[in-house]
């Protein structure tokens, strides 16, 4: 059976920390930054830890899956 590729998308929004976590860019900074406060530019920066929710879908994307 053929090795899974990864999803391209994906890779290039999330990255796994070393404890497996996933991390992903916080939304409303892409554009139209200059009418917004820079309290709220400086929070929005950096990554977040993605939602409960949305990390097994993910993972699969990424293909690191839990297990055999």
């Amino acid at each position: 059976m053929p090795k899974m590729k990864t999803h391209s998308g994906a890779k290039k929004r999330f990255k796994v920390t070393g404890s497996g976590k996933l991390m992903h860019r916080q939304a409303n900074l892409g554009h139209l930054n200059a009418h917004k406060s820079s309290r709220r530019l400086r929070r929005l920066k950096g990554l977040e830890e993605m939602a409960p929710a949305d990390v097994k879908q993910a993972k699969k994307l990424l293909g690191k899956h839990q297990g055999r």
